[in-house]
């Protein structure tokens, strides 16, 4: 299915990051909590069967059939080609579950049939938010094809709302706009400068490009919690089993919230603390990547060529000497040009998995060389962009979801972030003053936020949980996951290693030895459980 995106004016105002850096800012941004109170508990309960009005929602039949329609790109188009027999549906849920007889949204599911007897469906989350979980879903059974997770389970995947192939889908820029650099959502941990202009303008765009300003009050994750638990019911299942990885830690969590008598079993792999709020979180997981920098320093140090050189001590600095440039001279970078922010996103893209650390060190090398190919490669890697210049709406989904869940700051507020995120992850200093232009993007968003701060405490009725977590993880630090497993009074199992998510991947036998026997058969793992990468 083509990606269509309107067209029209750009955002307006100060500097500008190019519009794929701004993925070094946003896959860190993450969903994190708010100062808004919670939906009014009679309006969420886990208990008894959903309302009257609900009933035409919670009882629909999906009918599966091909996934035309359900890839946004070539490139997702491709990935779901790795799950053999996927099938795809639709279902409908309210846009406003407090309307339930006004407009509906249209989610997109995909189903990958167990390769044995199945015992039910396992709902998958990527993370993001942002992140398409029909095409989750595909790689996740791809990466867990000789596991018994894979064999016991159909592995199903949805797009959130605001997601994907989910209608209404965010859409606040085009791919070309994207490519010339002109659609930064963000301002804080960049040097992006913003106005009230910019941000005013940066609400508009979304709401006219996404079915109008009464859908943006619709797309934060307790809504989107609240359509897990109707995939459930069209599913045929009385209790949800669930996989969720980084951001599907947290959907996970507000489900289990909202509806904890209605969990079967949930791995959340990656987990989102759910003690922090918006400035902590950010400022902990830029923290996370300057930890992950220097492990990746280090280890080029043993390397004669190194571009960062060989003593690890001095590898942030030189660093700096190679992208600070950038700012007022970017390089030539495939087709585009390649600026500081553009840099530094393309280097957080890749310290998301060690077995990009080549790419970064050859992509410094080249910057240092008057080059910046493979760092905007890097950069498109990680936002799916396709050979043929289609983006996914990821970034554009992060971005909304975002402002329907984080706390908004104030221009200074936002102004500390910025130097707080430098103290934190010096590699990326741009050198200049970061306290201006740091507005929040989502300052004229139409409602205000409702995750709620802290989230999911005192529980009652949740069964046994397994939190999966890394102790080198760049972006969710493991202190999350610990938080996390004693918040829900679930099982933590720790993973000695550096990495962001492993569970999916099914690289990690002790790991999918222990997920599987806790989603198979509820055997959670013994107290102070640790595998090793």
């Amino acid at each position: 299915m083509e990606h269509r995106r309107p067209r029209g004016r750009s955002v307006p105002g100060g500097h500008r990051s190019r519009g794929p850096a701004g993925i070094g800012a946003l896959a860190l941004a993450g969903v994190l909590a708010a100062c808004a109170p919670a939906q009014p508990a009679q309006e969420v309960s886990g208990t008894g069967s959903p309302s009257a009005d609900l009933d035409r929602f919670y009882g629909q039949e999906l009918e599966w059939g091909d996934c035309a329609g359900h890839a946004t790109t070539d490139t997702e188009a491709a990935l779901m080609g790795l799950a053999p027999g996927i099938e795809c549906a639709r279902m409908e849920v309210p846009l406003d579950y407090g309307d339930p007889e006004g407009e509906q949204a249209s989610v997109a599911v995909s189903r990958v049939p167990a390769r044995g007897e199945s015992m039910g469906p396992l709902l998958f989350n990527p993370g993001g938010p942002g992140g398409s979980g029909v095409v989750g879903a595909a790689l996740t059974f791809a990466g867990l094809a000789e596991s018994e997770i894979t064999e016991r389970f159909d592995v199903v995947g949805f797009d959130p709302r605001g997601v994907g192939a989910t209608v209404p889908a965010v859409d606040c820029y085009t791919d070309e706009e994207a490519d010339a650099g002109v659609v930064a959502l963000g301002s804080q941990g960049t040097t992006v400068e913003f106005t009230e202009e910019d941000t005013r303008a940066i609400m508009e765009r979304c709401a006219e490009g996404s079915g109008g300003v009464g859908v943006l009050p619709h797309l934060g994750t307790r809504d989107t919690a609240r359509d897990m638990d109707v995939l459930r019911s069209v599913l045929g299942e009385e209790k949800l089993t669930y996989l969720g990885q980084s951001y599907g830690t947290r959907l996970g969590t507000l489900y289990a919230e909202q509806f904890p008598d209605r969990v079967r079993a949930m791995v959340l792999d990656g987990a989102k603390n759910p003690l922090e709020g918006t400035f902590e979180s950010r400022v902990n997981a830029y923290a996370g990547f300057q930890a992950a920098f220097d492990e990746l320093a280090a280890s080029c140090a043993e390397e004669a060529d190194c571009p960062l050189g060989t003593d690890p001590a001095q590898a942030t600095a030189r660093f700096q000497e190679i992208v600070r440039p950038l700012r007022d001279e970017p390089v030539p970078a495939l087709d585009a040009e390649l600026d500081f922010d553009g840099a530094v996103g393309g280097v957080v893209a890749g310290l998301y998995n060690t077995q990009s650390h080549p790419r970064i060190v050859e992509g410094i090398a080249e910057v240092a060389q008057g080059r910046g190919d493979t760092l905007m490669q890097l950069v498109y890697d990680f936002g799916l962009r396709g050979p043929d210049g289609r983006w996914p709406n990821s970034l554009e989904a992060n971005h909304a979801i975002n402002c329907m869940d984080e706390d908004r700051l104030t221009p200074e507020q936002g102004g500390e972030l910025r130097e707080a995120t430098y103290e934190q992850a010096p590699f990326m200093d741009p050198g200049v003053d970061v306290s201006a232009g740091a507005r929040d993007g989502c300052e004229h968003w139409p409602a205000e936020p409702g995750v709620g701060f802290p989230y999911a405490q005192d529980v009652e009725g949740l069964p046994a949980t397994l939190v999966v977590s890394i102790t080198g993880d760049p972006t969710t630090p493991h202190e999350g996951g610990i938080r996390l497993a004693e918040t829900l009074g679930g099982a933590l199992l720790t993973v000695e290693g550096t990495g962001h998510g492993i569970v999916g991947l099914g690289t990690n036998e002790c790991v999918d030895r222990a997920t599987a026997a806790y989603l198979i058969d509820l055997d959670v793992p013994d107290e102070g459980a640790t595998c090793t990468l």
